[in-house]
């Protein structure tokens, strides 16, 4: 078994790269290849895992979680998003304002929309953002 620190895993795509502890090329991580549930993979997670040679070079597998790294305190969490922006992260938002632009935008593409509606509407993509970690608490 090697032993890594993960580097970045985009949860929407489902991979991502290890640095290995003894050093070497970066491997790369996909979600069918966790023995855990990927929303627990984040950068800086310390992982174990097998290194097979995949189509592209080396691959982990059978990859869980050893440990993980203390966040730096002012570090605010960071998910992957679409590949324009120049690092592929944006910060999470926190619940309250994902909620204030999920209602504002509803209104003002559908005005006619219910309060039922809106809260209906929001609260499945409250869920679905809290599920991929796009949001905190």
């Amino acid at each position: 078994m090697s032993t890594g620190k993960v580097l970045r895993f985009d949860h929407v795509r489902g991979y991502g790269f290890i640095a290995p502890s003894d050093g070497g090329d970066d491997i790369f991580l996909h979600a069918n290849d966790l023995l855990v549930e990927k929303n627990l993979v984040v950068p800086g997670t310390f992982m174990e895992f097998e290194v097979e040679e995949g189509e592209r070079g080396l691959k982990a597998s059978s990859a869980r979680i050893v440990g993980s790294a203390s966040p730096a305190p002012s570090a605010a969490p960071r998910v992957a998003v679409h590949a324009d922006d120049s690092d592929g992260l944006c910060d999470v938002l926190p619940v309250g304002e994902l909620t204030q632009e999920v209602t504002e935008t509803l209104l003002r593409i559908e005005p006619t929309l219910t309060g039922t509606q809106i809260i209906r509407i929001r609260s499945e993509l409250i869920r679905i953002a809290e599920k991929y970690g796009w949001v905190e608490n």
